[in-house]
């Protein structure tokens, strides 16, 4: 059996805990607060809410395990939860990282996002909160945003709402049968 590894990495407070229970049915506790997730925490991709599969769907063999790290501003490891997420990434070398990002505070939550791209890993950028932006009056260009960060996926969400979360689901669904037909 093949074990997908898929990494939820963002800034504190962005939504990681929301994200990775809405992709794994999970009940994590959802805190505001700097240092909330400490440890990494893991569970298993639901598939796709919707009638039939589709060929972005991995085999039956395929376990996807999501894992949600804890909040980090950089891979620097200046603090513990830095420290956490920077060895799992170099470490554990995920397939896949699902950065989470505050749209409403894109140039601070960019800086982790350059850090990641830098190491090799597939990554999806998972433009959260998207609600909060528009009401701050910030607008948000996925698509040359995209196109700025060499072709990253970029996925909108208002995670809180469920808005995006099939979206991204999809395409994470879609970069691990990628990584499947590599691998054969």
């Amino acid at each position: 059996m093949n074990n997908i590894i898929v990494a939820l990495i963002g800034n504190p407070n962005v939504g990681k805990s929301t994200v990775f229970n809405a992709l794994t049915g999970a009940n994590q506790h959802v805190g505001n607060w700097p240092g909330k997730t400490v440890e990494k925490r893991s569970g298993i991709l639901r598939a796709p809410e919707r009638a039939g599969r589709s060929s972005a769907t991995p085999t039956a063999a395929t376990a996807i395990t999501i894992v949600d790290l804890p909040g980090a501003y950089s891979l620097s490891a200046y603090s513990m939860e830095e420290e956490i997420t920077r060895d799992f990434l170099v470490e554990q070398r995920p397939h896949l990282v699902v950065n989470i990002v505050d749209a409403s505070n894109l140039e601070r939550n960019l800086y982790l996002t350059t850090q990641i791209l830098e190491t090799g890993v597939p990554l999806i950028l998972a433009l959260n909160m998207l609600d909060q932006a528009e009401a701050h009056g910030v607008k948000v260009d996925a698509a040359r945003l995209s196109q700025l960060l060499c072709d990253t996926p970029v996925v909108e969400l208002v995670a809180r709402r469920g808005q995006g979360i099939d979206a991204l689901r999809e395409r994470i669904f879609a970069a691990v049968t990628s990584h499947e037909r590599s691998l054969a």
